[in-house]
């Protein structure tokens, strides 16, 4: 199990969330954009969430983060009755993921840099995610090319990051910093990047 020993910085909707790749959903796009606008239509939406049927709630949370185990119990959980309830438990249960499951989550997304395809909750969520670093110089573009494939060749995983509210140097200095982790603490950081970005996830569907 990934042990967290980090604090991790403000999840507020200001600061925005990402991943340098796509998190992939169910088959049912159309299914999981329409529990999206169902889930965020009222004021305290969680409620909303809290009605969804079960296959739609399913591909929402899905779309936060593809780790089935955490998906199930955080539908267990229903009904929360308030956003706040709902990230608080969402945060707690994401604590529990262990490396296989970060792993697995992870393991068929484009590589940093990629445009994100299709038209479900999780693609839309890493175009925006990106937008702050898409604009990236030739010489940044490059650079970020060339690292995401060190460390692809290092870590064996690809690189994932909370890219929103970052520019593309900033995601690019992080990557190099990254490089010089051992591989159990670039577990642990993987492991909360990609907590991080299904709790901003949750937050801009549900409130």
């Amino acid at each position: 199990m990934v042990q967290r020993t980090r604090d991790l910085p403000d999840l507020s909707p200001k600061h925005g969330g990402a991943i340098l790749r796509d998190m992939t959903v169910p088959p049912s796009d159309t299914a999981t954009s329409g529990a999206v606008t169902q889930a965020s239509a009222t004021t305290g939406s969680a409620l909303a969430f809290d009605r969804l049927d079960d296959d739609a709630a399913r591909a929402l949370v899905t779309s936060w983060a593809a780790v089935p185990r955490w998906v199930d119990a955080v539908l267990a959980g229903r009904p929360y009755g308030s956003a706040d309830a709902l990230a608080a438990a969402a945060d707690r249960l994401a604590r529990t993921w262990t490396d296989d499951e970060v792993d697995a989550a992870l393991a068929e997304h484009p590589r940093i840099g990629d445009r994100p395809v299709g038209d479900g909750a999780a693609a839309a969520a890493s175009r925006l995610e990106q937008a702050a670093s898409a604009g990236a110089d030739a010489n940044t573009a490059a650079a970020l090319r060339a690292g995401n494939a060190a460390y692809e060749t290092r870590f064996d995983r690809v690189f994932l990051i909370r890219a929103a509210g970052r520019s593309a140097d900033q995601v690019l200095a992080e990557l190099r910093r990254r490089m010089e982790n051992d591989d159990a603490a670039e577990r642990v950081e993987v492991a909360d990047q990609l907590r991080e970005i299904a709790l901003l996830r949750l937050d801009r569907s549900v409130r």
